[in-house]
């Protein structure tokens, strides 16, 4: 541990990380790249003079794999990406120049985290529920907190757990997975939210055996509003904490016209 993280830790601020472990086999959408990860040369391959030797790694990944962010590049509706820009011609080159990953500011933000299934005195919701307006504003009045202009809301719904069971778990193809509604994407739009995360592999609610077939919400946040969205969070320690106000932190990797970047986000909790 770095000297200046135990000098954050003894001024009384806890950090929880809410990324995801990358490892060869994760869970992960099927519409995107593996993860792999490999040691390409190992100690002993090749030993210096002095008896030194290096270990390195090839990693090849797609930029949707493990806690990641989307770009506004990521999603078009009828030909077009936010603000009208037409999706053909700006992936010329075979990179988004507009709206690619590169094009997302550092994010130091107050992060709201809305509990849905606390709030519904669940463990975590059901199978393909849909999380509505309804359910946002139980959770808000539960945990006695605001959303407003610029904030980045996390919202969890226990479908986290799974990460760790396995990929036919988290996925859910067959059971479907909760996430938010159409309604509920439009509901953080109409507050101006900078973005939008989840514990789950597309943020909004798969139908059972449909997997990415449909994702309103997508349209509604990516190309509509211009609001980011983060995927496959890990949320059950700030959750286990009822934190639900923080300063969010995330920095995308500067991939220039790329849609999206694995991230490793954090909670920077007061007073902890």
């Amino acid at each position: 541990m770095s000297d200046a993280l135990l000098d954050v830790i003894r001024s009384g601020v806890r950090l929880v990380d809410l990324g995801r472990p990358m490892f060869t086999g994760m869970p992960q959408s099927p519409n995107h790249p593996q993860f792999w990860h490999t040691l390409p040369r190992r100690h002993g391959d090749m030993i210096r003079p002095d008896g030194g030797s290096a270990a390195n790694d090839l990693i090849v990944t797609g930029t949707h794999v493990g806690t990641h962010i989307d770009a506004l590049a990521h999603v078009s509706h009828a030909g077009k990406l936010h603000g009208g820009a037409d999706a053909l011609q700006a992936g010329r080159g075979g990179r988004f120049t507009e709206h690619g990953v590169h094009t997302i500011a550092p994010m130091i933000r107050r992060g709201v985290l809305l509990d849905i299934p606390r709030a519904r005195g669940e463990a975590e919701c059901p199978p393909a529920y849909e999380i509505s307006p309804a359910d946002l504003e139980a959770a808000m009045r539960a945990e006695q907190v605001g959303v407003g202009s610029g904030d980045v809301v996390l919202i969890r719904s226990g479908w986290g757990v799974r990460f760790a069971v396995s990929a036919e778990a988290y996925l859910g193809h067959a059971t479907g997975v909760p996430g938010i509604s159409e309604a509920g994407a439009k509901w953080l739009a109409s507050r101006h939210v900078h973005a939008a995360g989840a514990d789950t592999i597309a943020f909004e609610r798969l139908a059972p055996s449909r997997g990415h077939t449909v994702l309103p919400a997508h349209r509604v946040l990516l190309v509509d509003a211009g609001i980011y969205i983060i995927e496959a969070l890990d949320l059950e320690e700030l959750a286990s904490l009822a934190v639900y106000e923080f300063t969010f932190v995330l920095v995308p990797m500067n991939i220039v016209g790329a849609t999206g970047s694995p991230v490793r986000p954090l909670a920077v909790v007061a007073g902890a």
